[in-house]
């Protein structure tokens, strides 16, 4: 007789696939790196994974996606996708089957094993977490847009730079959702909405080799990263 309580717990891992890459010229996550779209490799860097139950593309353009996987993977699922990344986030975290969730933006394909395991281990103990990386650049307060008078520079010891994946419990985050105190296309960032419902959020260690690809010069620099890997 399995013991249901020794069981591994089972994520749902959201990857927001609406967006319209503005910055990027076409559709980034259908970009080719190194002969695999930039997607592909994402959705490959957690399908395989025992404890995750199943992948949710949140997209407007399922026809798009599903060019790309012909036959997918049995977990891959899709979502449909909304007016800002908040808003289809919440829809997917709607659709999602799982106790716990862990959204993963579409346009990062190198994340590496290491740091999942870091995020899913955090979240499962204090109820929440995210990758960051310490913040390298001075940074100053001045009101925009340039030129304008500097306020001040803002101390960096205590800033860091977010990423994904972003990790919780399912019900933690709709509730959240419901009680957003602020409207979700001022939403940044997913934890951030547990934050804003006052719900304790831990960090963890990102890698440096866990870019976004938002310009084309990120994909180049993608390829430096997988050459020399």
């Amino acid at each position: 007789m399995v013991n249901l309580y020794n069981r591994m717990p089972q994520f749902s891992v959201i990857l927001p696939a609406a967006g319209v890459s503005a910055r990027f010229g076409v559709n980034k996550i259908t970009a080719d790196l190194l002969g695999v779209p930039v997607i592909v490799r994402t959705v490959n860097a957690f399908v395989e994974r025992d404890d995750v139950a199943e992948v949710v593309l949140a997209t407007r353009d399922r026809a798009a996606l599903e060019a790309i996987f012909p036959t997918p993977h049995a977990k891959i699922r899709y979502a449909d996708g909304g007016p800002t990344r908040a808003h289809t986030v919440r829809l997917a975290v709607e659709a999602a089957a799982n106790e716990w969730v862990a959204i993963h933006d579409a346009a990062r394909p190198l994340v590496n094993q290491a740091l999942v395991d870091r995020v899913f281990a955090a979240a499962l103990q204090s109820g929440a977490a995210a990758p960051a990386m310490p913040v390298a650049l001075t940074i100053k307060e001045a009101a925009g847009p340039l030129p304008a008078r500097v306020e001040r520079t803002v101390p960096r010891d205590r800033l860091w730079a977010m990423q994904t994946p972003q990790a919780g419990r399912r019900d933690e985050l709709l509730r959240a959702f419901a009680a957003c105190p602020i409207p979700l296309d001022q939403v940044t960032d997913d934890v951030q909405l547990l934050e804003l419902v006052g719900r304790p959020v831990m960090l963890v260690a990102g890698e440096e080799s866990n870019l976004k690809i938002t310009t084309p010069m990120d994909i180049r620099v993608a390829e430096l990263w997988l050459n020399h890997s």
